[in-house]
């Protein structure tokens, strides 16, 4: 009986922590996209609006 006793609140919240930490990562991983992700989106948007903005013809 050398053992401490638990506390149980601690025991409760540390569970509900891991679980929504668990939670958040798998809705990361699935609706989420990296940092790298967006910047290599937002520069290929650049560049595909240059080239159109680039073949387009005038109309006088």
């Amino acid at each position: 009986m050398s053992e401490k006793p638990v506390n149980l609140n601690r025991f409760r919240k540390d569970r509900a922590r891991a679980e929504k930490k668990a939670r958040a990562d798998q809705n990361a991983a699935f609706h989420g996209l990296t940092k790298a992700e967006k910047a290599r989106a937002k520069a290929e948007a650049a560049r595909e609006a240059q080239a159109h903005e680039q073949t387009r013809r005038d109309e006088d």
